[in-house]
């Protein structure tokens, strides 16, 4: 979190904590697309549980910030659906309370994945000009951190448009040994460091349309590796 000017200090929530041996639910459980058959390990977080935890993100998003109109920046292209039910969350908190909040929402894809693996090289796309931003409040919505190095370098590039607070929600936080950045303001779930696809996050561009969030199998490596 980046801020310019008087505010009130935030307390922060680390999100549920996943556990490393949480195996995940049975597939058998729940229902998900027959062409992934094979390329799922297990449910992992079931779009219930996620669509509860992303309520009272907004709810604590609200508490903290509702007294600010905001400008949204979706983080894409793994963000999409988690900022669509947060935003939504948002909206309807703010007509049924005395806080309303006004809210732009803007779009940035950044990528930096190939495989399996984050890599070092990563391209900003629609970022060039985000002079919206200028002495706005700002809230980046992004599906997962894990390294940090993307959101870091994110933050350092959204700071050059002189916003005057920048806050971040992040559905997941990867717990990795190789960590350079702090945790999001808002975080969802705090998970092992495990491959994780579904609720719009992907494996080379599969797997979005699962509503749950999966382990992949190697299976599903294997078939849609690139």
């Amino acid at each position: 979190m980046a801020e310019n000017g008087a505010t009130k200090t935030l307390e922060r929530d680390g999100g549920i904590v996943i556990e490393d041996d949480w195996p995940g639910y049975s597939l058998d459980l729940f229902t998900y697309p027959e062409h992934y058959c094979g390329d799922l390990e297990s449910v992992y977080i079931p779009h219930g549980v996620i669509m509860d935890r992303t309520e009272r993100l907004a709810r604590n998003i609200m508490d903290d910030i509702g007294d600010h109109d905001i400008v949204v920046l979706c983080v894409l292209k793994g963000g999409y659906k988690f900022c669509a039910d947060l935003v939504e969350f948002i909206k309807a908190l703010s007509r049924n309370s005395n806080k309303s909040l006004l809210m732009r929402v803007d779009f940035i894809r950044l990528k930096s994945y190939l495989n399996d693996h984050s890599t070092e090289d990563l391209h900003i796309l629609g970022g060039e000009d985000l002079s919206v931003l200028r002495g706005k409040n700002v809230l980046i919505v992004e599906a997962i951190v894990d390294t940090g190095k993307t959101m870091k370098a994110l933050l350092t590039h959204v700071e050059t448009f002189k916003p005057k607070m920048v806050r971040v929600a992040g559905l997941l936080v990867k717990r990795v040994p190789n960590g350079v950045g702090g945790l999001p303001d808002y975080v969802g779930f705090e998970i092992p460091n495990r491959f994780v696809v579904g609720y719009a996050l992907d494996y080379n561009e599969y797997f979005r349309d699962l509503n749950h969030i999966c382990v992949i199998s190697e299976q599903g490596k294997m078939k849609y590796k690139v």
